[in-house]
């Protein structure tokens, strides 16, 4: 089977301080991994490291060929919105086209195919009609929305999620969700959340990430993965409405 990314016992971390150790793990094309752990367990780290805005400590990543453009990875990212500067003055067509931006073009006219597949990406999140107001003056599901365009509009062969439902209206988040489900016919996902009982309706796949990472095919919540998760929760789901169940937690 064909591979895109390659993590082969990776550290990394800040500093003197290292938050993953001897980390590996395999993305093969139509994968959707759901990244779970504790806070502080090093999961943005791993995005980070994937992405490029940190240096391995150790170890090594590697991207098949089919994954480069030029000096840009194919990866496209959906950060938290939490993280976006809304007093940015930028409208939502340029916040798309921004997506297409590599390190050998940071100035320079976008083609008229790039306009067309930024529009299109636009009209099919149903965010056309607001392509030109500031991205300030959005809700959190138009903003939502809008990032997810600008992760697609450079057709990455993964895509990453970083906590997509925060701050983001019910609605959009079902919405979101069957979306990345047909996304996952043409690309690669991984998706970091906490949401389980959400999450495994769509992943086809665990990656359990606490300082070190456990791998766990199938998308089923067994109590060998909560106890990787650290968290002691059961999932109950009937009827048409999903019910999770916690334990105490120690204080």
């Amino acid at each position: 089977m064909e591979t895109l990314v390659e993590i082969r016992n990776l550290s990394a971390g800040y500093g003197q301080n290292i938050v993953l150790r001897e980390v590996n793990l395999t993305i093969h094309p139509y994968d959707f991994i759901g990244v779970i752990g504790p806070n502080g367990g090093g999961k943005t780290t791993l995005l980070k490291a994937l992405l490029g805005l940190i240096p391995p400590m150790g170890g090594e990543i590697n991207f098949a060929e089919t994954m480069t453009a030029g000096s840009a990875h194919r990866i496209g990212y959906l950060p938290q919105i939490n993280n976006i500067d809304r007093k940015f003055p930028v409208t939502v067509f340029d916040v798309v086209r921004s997506g297409l931006m590599s390190r050998k073009r940071l100035i320079g006219r976008y083609s008229s195919e790039e306009n067309e597949r930024a529009n299109n990406l636009l009209n099919e999140m149903g965010i056309f009609v607001i392509r030109n107001k500031a991205i300030g003056e959005l809700s959190g599901g138009q903003i939502q929305r809008a990032l997810l365009c600008r992760a697609l509009v450079n057709n990455p062969k993964l895509l990453i999620l970083d906590e997509p439902n925060t701050y983001v209206d019910n609605r959009f988040e079902r919405e979101l969700y069957e979306k990345l489900k047909l996304l996952n016919e043409k690309l690669a996902i991984l998706l970091v959340s906490h949401d389980l009982g959400t999450i495994s309706t769509y992943v086809k796949s665990y990656a359990c990430v606490n300082s070190s990472l456990h791998f766990h095919e199938g998308n089923a919540v067994t109590p060998e993965l909560l106890k990787s998760y650290e968290c002691p929760i059961q999932i109950i789901s009937h009827g048409d409405i999903p019910h999770t169940v916690l334990h105490n937690h120690a204080h």
